[in-house]
């Protein structure tokens, strides 16, 4: 396990609990009737037109007891945060920004450990997947230098280092985790008026790129739980992973292999969207695609097209029998397969014979074991097509993530903890992602030490669709996230007394 280096906070005086179980209402910033229905009335897609609604499908999995809690949320501090970093969006592995901005909001409060950059991930000698050049890296330093962050963090940050982890002791318990994400897009942000970030003022800054898919928000909702928790009667330990590099499918691994999260009995994953509208809570989401991603190079040798083809070995040539020959590659008997050439590009000109060609690809299978034969078997079309052009092909993977599914039992407790928020007004026992996502490394780490994990979905009204221009989260769903995900921790709180 990483131990902090300088960055461990002591622990402050006990603090006045503002969260407490409530049969009724709260009181502070919003007045939230808590409600639930019973055991009986629930469904794998239960709705809440009215009081007294009961659904008659049967749940997937069992839910337990009615959980009421009082949780208070400062919902105008979470907005100004997300609106904060929306204006200041960075790549994989150049969060400098983000993660100077979640420290010394972290800095600022009671928690008992602070990870962070090298201390937050593995150690490991080679280079971090799909880490970016020395240049692209110092680019996006000097930005979040110019922009305030602190530069001695931004320059421990570098090589592969961004994010965090926070650690919070109250007492004896289970010690549950919750992973974040906290990287953007290569997106240019609308401006159009009816855009609310450009409308209000906290469009992305950071020209060509834009928190597209919500991870503002995300980063958000992580100190929105600390401080629910902070003032709660939680016992036990919450961990909080503020994890780089989940749009590469480059962080999860690094950080599960960590050490912090060799303790936890309980691990939830959240994401925002999904299609899902305001106020709707899918308690656990599956169905995650395992994903390997991978460049190929071709290096053939050049020659005029026209008067001595014959001399030439073709790159782009093979790279093509490459790409039709890895969509040739037999299905498989176990599960669903997929694969795809997203990036082809190589030549110089239409008269010469290519020496050089490149392409980006992926693979994805319904487990682990399927997208791992994919891999194997798009390297021996790579490899088979460069032979029969006479050219020299490399691939390198770039991005990888295993299958997971969330565990019911810690579904079944954001279900219950759910029907009680305010604003919430349907809830999903299950739903399948159909798509990957590098949580499912965090998810497998505490699973396979025996412990339990789940990807909650957070619903959320947002004008355009994911890794879309005019992506946007509606702001109220960070109170209804909150509320929900520290309600499901301090319950399991207190199931473990």
């Amino acid at each position: 396990m990483n131990t902090p280096t300088g960055m461990a906070l002591a622990a402050g005086p006990p603090r006045e609990s503002r969260l407490r179980p409530c049969p009724d209402s709260i009181v502070g910033s919003s007045s939230i009737p808590r409600g639930g229905a019973t055991a009986a009335d629930k469904s794998p897609v239960t709705a809440f037109p009215g009081p007294g609604t009961a659904a008659a499908a049967t749940p997937r999995f069992k839910r337990l007891p009615a959980v009421r809690f009082l949780v208070h949320v400062d919902a105008d501090a979470l907005t100004e945060f997300r609106r904060d970093l929306h204006r200041h969006p960075e790549p994989a592995w150049c969060e400098f920004y983000t993660t100077a901005r979640i420290v010394d909001e972290l800095r600022a409060r009671d928690v008992d450990e602070l990870h962070v950059g090298p201390d937050a991930l593995e150690d490991a000698d080679d280079p971090r997947m799909s880490l970016p050049d020395q240049a692209t890296r110092d680019e996006w330093r000097e930005r979040a230098v110019d922009a305030g962050a602190d530069a001695d963090l931004v320059d421990r940050l570098d090589g592969g280092n961004t994010g965090a982890v926070a650690v919070v002791e109250q007492g004896e318990g289970p010690t549950v985790g919750l992973r974040v994400d906290i990287d953007a897009l290569p997106i240019p942000e609308s401006d159009d008026e009816d855009h609310t970030p450009a409308a209000a003022g906290f469009r992305s800054e950071n020209e060509g790129y834009m928190h597209a898919c919500g991870h503002d928000a995300h980063a958000t909702l992580g100190l929105g739980v600390i401080d629910a928790v902070l003032d709660s009667d939680f016992s036990g330990t919450l961990k909080v992973f503020f994890q780089p590099a989940e749009e590469r499918v480059a962080g999860g691994g690094p950080m599960s292999r960590s050490g912090h999260l060799d303790d936890v009995d309980s691990l939830y994953a959240v994401h925002i969207g999904l299609d899902h509208p305001t106020g709707e809570i899918v308690a656990g989401v599956g169905g995650f695609l395992a994903v390997s991603g991978f460049e190929a190079a071709f290096t053939g040798t050049p020659a005029h097209a026209g008067a001595h083809p014959e001399e030439g070995d073709n790159a782009i040539q093979a790279m093509a029998e490459a790409i039709t020959s890895m969509y040739a590659i037999p299905r498989h008997a176990d599960g669903p397969t997929r694969v795809n050439a997203g990036v082809v590009e190589g030549g110089t000109a239409s008269n010469i014979i290519a020496e050089e060609a490149r392409m980006e690809c992926e693979v994805r299978g319904q487990t682990t074991e399927l997208m791992e034969y994919m891999w194997e078997e798009t390297g021996g079309v790579v490899d088979a097509a460069a032979d029969m052009h006479d050219v020299a092909a490399e691939r390198t993977r770039n991005s990888r993530a295993p299958s997971a599914e969330s565990d019911g039992e810690l579904a079944a407790v954001v279900a219950d903890v759910a029907d009680g928020v305010e604003g919430v007004d349907s809830v999903m026992d299950h739903d399948d992602l159909g798509g990957s996502e590098d949580a499912t490394f965090l998810m497998n780490r505490v699973q396979e030490q025996g412990g339990n994990a789940c990807y909650v979905g957070l619903g959320t009204d947002h004008p355009g669709g994911h890794h879309t221009s005019t992506f946007d989260v509606d702001e109220e769903s960070l109170r209804i996230g909150v509320e929900t995900l520290a309600g499901a921790i301090v319950a399991l709180g207190e199931d473990e007394g």
